[in-house]
């Protein structure tokens, strides 16, 4: 179980990783981006609106004065004012300003019943048709249909039939005995065409400048961002090769395309460098420190051989003293071998090999290698492999893993039991589990077992085999210099898997192994 500290400190860990993730940074940035404008719209349109009505209200006060400078014409019972009315809106109509005329004869209705009787600007009897029709679809004669009102505010930008735009601010009523007059005010005014007036404020030139600017300069920064997190992909798939063992000869500097990231492409390629002349340093001191060694271990095995056919076995205490030499070089090439595989196992950390491996073909080679060792033994083998099933790893670490394995299996094993080696096809993974019927390791030391010189042996090996002891590494009589299961665990996880061991419920123990499979 985990507890409150840990818990608190995984918070934390991920508290951190967000607060310094470059996504998490782009994305803030990109809510920022959005955020703003729609605060700062929001603002900008109100005081629109409030200027807005300023203006309509002044404008509007205009059309209200045109409209009753044309009162006592229009409530004239004489009819000869329609030919007059024409002149006399011309010369109320100001520069900028329009005035269009509509009546509704008493007792008419609908659309049909609106008549367009005169504008300024002037227009031909054909435009004044059209322009009637555009009226209609806008709706402006609905009020005159429905009653005539008094007055009625309007911001309605209208297209005349010569492609000009106007706008229209007002419409005023005049009641008479004859019907219904309504006068349009109207204004062509470019500071009121260049306006949010009549139309949604995001229309308007400058918010629409504003909106192309600060979206040119939201597309700089994401491209940006997106170079330089290419780039680290790059990078990312670059170190992967080389870990891997797919690339050979490129490097983070070919690599890179940002000029800021170079002095950090250059070091990653110094470290790769020294990385290799690492590994191939670390190999080549273990096969001169082995070769060191192992000449005059030989030579003194070989000075033994004249004293063990000189001293009388009749001598106990010079054959005793003999055995104790023997056994000391035994330990001592043991130690030999163990360093150098030691320090094999620490090259290939720094530079594993990578290959397409066949793992069911290897083992099943080795298990049959294995027939010889399990035969003298006395320990039965049984296995169940999964065919077609590759690993992406270096052949001589996979091999590593399997001998430590079933080595371990053997060598705790009580003749005439059974060691099971099983290879799963797991999709996405491969499970390799292989089962002894030893003596198991106490729960409390499970995960003890894959640490470094822990070796946990049975007194003996046998049918009443039934408890085990931990020793320390090379103690003693024991050759074991606990590291198997430790190297196992390391070449595992170099790999991509994970190793665990557990007690088999009729006894016994299992050590599994996940690994990625190719592809994966």
């Amino acid at each position: 179980m985990i507890n409150n500290s840990e818990q608190k400190k995984v918070r934390r860990s991920r508290l951190s990783r967000a607060v310094h993730s470059l996504f998490a940074k782009f994305v803030i940035m990109l809510l920022v981006f959005f955020a703003v404008p729609a605060l700062l719209y929001q603002e900008f349109r109100q005081a629109d609106l409030d200027r807005q009505n300023i203006v309509l209200t002044a404008v509007r006060e205009q059309g209200r004065l045109m409209a009753e400078s044309l009162r006592p014409m229009l409530e004239s019972a004489d009819p000869s004012i329609l030919l007059d009315l024409p002149e006399e809106i011309e010369r109320i109509a100001t520069k900028g300003n329009g005035i269009k005329v509509l009546f509704r004869p008493a007792g008419e209705e609908g659309v049909q019943g609106v008549f367009f009787v005169a504008s300024e600007p002037r227009l031909s009897a054909d435009e004044l048709r059209k322009e009637r029709e555009t009226l209609v679809a806008q709706g402006v004669f609905d009020n005159l249909t429905a009653s005539c009102l008094i007055e009625r505010p309007m911001a309605i930008r209208h297209l005349r039939p010569s492609g000009i735009e106007e706008l229209l601010t007002s419409m005023t009523a005049i009641r008479t005995d004859a019907g219904c007059w309504a006068v349009i005010a109207t204004q062509s005014a470019e500071v009121f065409l260049g306006s949010s007036i009549g139309q949604p404020y995001w229309k308007t030139l400058e918010v629409q400048i504003a909106a192309a600017i600060y979206l040119g300069m939201a597309l700089i920064l994401t491209i940006l961002v997106f170079t330089v997190w290419r780039d680290l992909m790059r990078f990312r798939d670059l170190a992967r090769g080389i870990r891997e063992g797919s690339v050979d000869k490129s490097s983070f500097m070919m690599s890179n395309k940002v000029p800021e990231l170079e002095p950090v492409a250059h070091e990653f390629d110094r470290m790769t460098h020294t990385l290799r002349e690492s590994s191939d340093s670390i190999r080549r001191a273990a096969e001169d420190n082995a070769h060191a060694f192992k000449t005059p271990l030989a030579i003194i095995r070989q000075a033994l051989e004249p004293l063990n056919k000189t001293v009388e076995t009749e001598n106990k205490r010079g054959r005793r003293a003999l055995q104790v030499v023997e056994e000391a070089l035994d330990r001592l090439e043991n130690l030999v071998s163990t360093a150098r595989h030691l320090e094999h196992t620490s090259a290939e950390l720094l530079n594993p090999p990578r290959e397409n491996i066949d793992l069911s073909a290897l083992l099943l080679r080795m298990l049959e290698a294995y027939n010889v060792s399990f035969s003298q033994q006395g320990v039965i083998l049984q296995s169940s492999i999964d065919h077609e099933i590759s690993i992406l790893a270096g052949e001589d670490m996979l091999e590593t893993i399997l001998e430590n394995i079933i080595d371990n299996a053997l060598e705790v094993s009580p003749r005439g039991t059974t060691v099971t080696v099983d290879l799963i096809n797991g999709k996405k993974t491969a499970e390799l589990a292989v089962r002894d019927r030893g003596p198991g390791v106490p729960e409390s030391e499970l995960e003890r077992i894959f640490e470094r010189y822990v070796s946990y042996r049975p007194k003996k090996v046998g049918h009443d085999a039934d408890e085990s002891v931990k020793q320390s590494a090379g103690v003693g009589s024991s050759h074991h210099m606990g590291i198997g299961l430790w190297i196992v665990r390391r070449n595992v996880e170099a790999i991509g898997g994970y190793v665990r061991a557990e007690n088999r419920q009729d006894g016994g123990l299992s050590i599994i192994v996940s690994l990625p499979q190719n592809g994966e």
